[in-house]
Formats: structure tokens, sequence, C-alpha cells
């Protein structure tokens, strides 16, 4: 694991963080794809933990859920606009279903269904982090913010990865995987006002300088 912040890590990935899962003190953040299994319960092992929680239910980052949660005896928790989404009574992408890459995706890395037994809602607090509903890539996208360093867990409201060559850039989510990209501004534009000392990203490595995502006077 690589050490990020106080009492939080991101999960090895080789040869660098595409889809990013992160152990916040015992909490889990996010769990990958269907595929990633192995890799996630190996880097897990020896190491308590206590739930699982996710920044959004999609196939990318909830894959993996059914697995650690039944293996180790945890419950899942995303926010409550998402649990139709995780629980299968409702698509996981709303964004472009139909387009050839979603269909892909949903066939090879989304994880089944699993029941959500903690219901996240704005102000709530996970592992030291406040819960920051940030919708526009998903209904129930949050953020993660601990106030004591300003560190932002942020799912995909942004990434810092560049999809076609896979080197760090800051961009919005595409919007085939996007259902609301005006509203995902708006959620950019939250990020962007608390402040955010360190910004762990759903996609690609930590953005450190921040004055290149903040918006300029």
């Amino acid at each position: 694991m690589r050490y990020l912040a106080r009492g939080v890590w991101r999960l090895k990935e080789i040869p660098a963080p595409t889809i990013n899962v992160y152990l916040a003190e015992d909490v889990l953040i996010d769990a990958g794809r269907r595929w990633d299994r192995r890799r996630i319960l190996a880097e897990l092992e020896g190491r308590e933990i206590s739930m699982l929680a996710l920044t959004h239910a999609h196939p990318d980052h909830q894959g993996v859920a059914k697995d650690v949660c039944e293996g180790r005896g945890i419950p899942l928790a995303c926010h409550a606009d998402d649990v139709d989404a995780m629980e299968g009574r409702r698509s996981m992408q709303e964004a472009a279903p139909r387009h050839p890459v979603n269909r892909v995706i949903r066939a090879i890395w989304q994880g089944p269904p699993y029941e959500v037994a903690r219901v996240l809602q704005e102000g709530d607090e996970v592992a030291g982090f406040r819960v920051v509903h940030a919708p526009g890539h998903s209904r129930g996208e949050v953020i993660f913010f601990r106030e004591s360093d300003r560190v932002a867990i942020c799912g995909d409201v942004i990434r810092n990865m560049s999809y076609a060559t896979g080197r760090p850039v800051l961009k919005e989510p595409p919007d085939i995987f996007t259902y609301d990209p005006a509203e995902n501004r708006r959620s950019i534009r939250k990020l962007a006002a608390l402040e955010p000392s360190l910004i762990l990203p759903g996609h690609g490595p930590e953005v450190t300088d921040i004055a290149a995502f903040l918006p300029g006077d």
C-alpha cells in the first residue's frame, strides 16, 4: 500500500494507479472491478477492516464489494441515492447504457448486487471523514472530506488520468459515464469550495498541486 496521509493508504495497482481503492483507518473506500478480487483481497490480508464505503455505485468501484463484505463479515455503506443501484433495483450506469463501452464494462467489471447496511447522508462521518453529497457522475456520488487536514477522497467528481494515454491530467469524468454533467460541474465547484490540501481521486494519482485544480481569481 502507498501511504498518502495520516491513516490513509492507496492499495497497490501495477503499473500505475488507475482504478483506486483506499483504506482510511479501518474502512475500505471503494472496491474496484470484479477482476480486482485477488489484488484487493491480497492487500487486505492481515488487516482489520470494519466497513466498506463506496464513493458511488458504478461497476469500477463496487466490483468486489460482495466478496469483501461477505468474506470479512463487514457492512457495506453508500449514499442513499445509490442504494437502489447497489442493490440491483436500478441500472448502475444510467449514462448512455447502450453505449458499447458501457456494455463491455457492465459485462466484465460489474459485481453482483449486495445489501447496503449503512445508508449515508450528507454530514455523516466515516473514519473521521465527513460525507459530502456530490451528485452528477452518479446520483449518490460522495466526497469523503477530513476537516483536520483537508484531505478529500473524491471518487469520480474529478479524475487525474487521461483514459487515452493513462498519464496524469486533471479532467471531468467523461459524459458517457456521467448521467448529469452539469450537476457534476456543480459538485466540482463544491469540491473546490472545501479548499482541499490533498485530493484523492477515483482514477489516477493523488492531486498535490491544488493550485492547478482551484479556479483562479
